[in-house]
């Protein structure tokens, strides 16, 4: 009895820290955002018409998600290609972030340096260095003076007329090219995934690996009966942080779209029942996908 109060007191101090932790956001979240998530989601189902004197909101009903769905193709085509292009490229982000933290957790010279430079993801996806890298017109015209100098040939199109006049198949030569093409883009947003799957790797006792030594376990087999159960909640963790990082990349064609027709157009109505048909599809990916994956987790005490 006294044992089960003295656990119960534990996970109730652990509890109390869990929500101390996420307090901040809980805070901010109510205070700057449910608010606009209101104000958006009523705008989706309004026209709004825009005067010297501001702004008005005439109800229209489903009639902005109907063209969303049927009368704007282009959006479908881009919902399809995201979520396709997401689904792939968070799979890809997940096997290089952990295979990437399994090297970084060995001991080797240099593993010091190795890490930091591991760490620039990190640093290069934030919000400011993006910003810098898509918007900066100095960096792209230095980028067309070279493809001048250089009669527009790159080595990447180089390989690819090589490949192309030997026989290979276009459709087939356009996948590899895609994939290696977008190992910069899975490397640059592997840097969290890496150092979450990292920390989680070096709270693993090594007595385990060692009493599995001892009982002639193998490296393959210390990986599947040790490694992935111990690490499996950060499986879960890294996924839903990987959608969510690829849903608001600033490279993502329906977060572009919906900018442009709330920017460029002014039909804010139109662009929050995008945005809210992109919200939902996202979390109900997260959701079915966060319930596969956490029959497969392993919580340890």
């Amino acid at each position: 009895m006294k044992r089960q109060k003295k656990y119960r007191g534990i996970q109730r101090r652990k509890a109390i820290s869990g929500y101390m932790f996420i307090m901040p956001f809980i805070i901010g979240f109510l205070t700057f955002m449910v608010k606009p998530f209101i104000q958006s989601l009523y705008m989706s189902f309004c026209n709004v018409e825009i005067s010297s004197d501001g702004f008005y909101l005439v109800f229209a009903g489903l009639a902005n998600y109907t063209r969303s769905f049927t009368v704007d193709t282009e959006f479908n085509r881009m919902l399809t290609e995201t979520i396709g292009k997401m689904t792939y490229n968070a799979l890809a982000v997940m096997v290089f972030s952990f295979f990437t933290a399994m090297i970084l957790n060995q001991k080797f010279k240099g593993r010091a340096f190795v890490r930091a430079i591991f760490f620039l993801p990190v640093i290069l996806s934030s919000g400011v260095i993006l910003g810098i890298e898509y918007n900066n017109s100095l960096l792209a015209s230095v980028q067309d003076a070279i493809q001048e100098s250089t009669g527009n040939a790159s080595i990447t199109s180089v390989i690819q007329k090589i490949l192309t006049t030997s026989g290979m198949a276009n459709r087939a030569l356009e996948k590899v090219f895609e994939i290696v093409e977008g190992v910069y883009d899975v490397a640059i947003a592997s840097g969290i995934q890496v150092i979450i799957f990292l920390s989680g790797l070096q709270t693993i006792s090594k007595s385990m690996y060692e009493a599995a030594e001892l009982e002639g376990c193998t490296s393959w087999e210390s990986l599947w009966k040790i490694t992935f159960p111990m690490i499996s909640p950060l499986f879960l963790v890294n996924w839903v942080y990987t959608i969510v990082d690829f849903c608001m990349r600033s490279d993502n064609q329906v977060m572009e779209k919906i900018s442009d027709t709330m920017i460029v157009d002014l039909n804010y109505g139109f662009a929050s029942a995008m945005a809210w048909v992109y919200f939902g599809i996202a979390i109900t990916i997260i959701g079915i996908s966060s319930l596969i994956i956490s029959k497969g987790v392993y919580y340890y005490e």
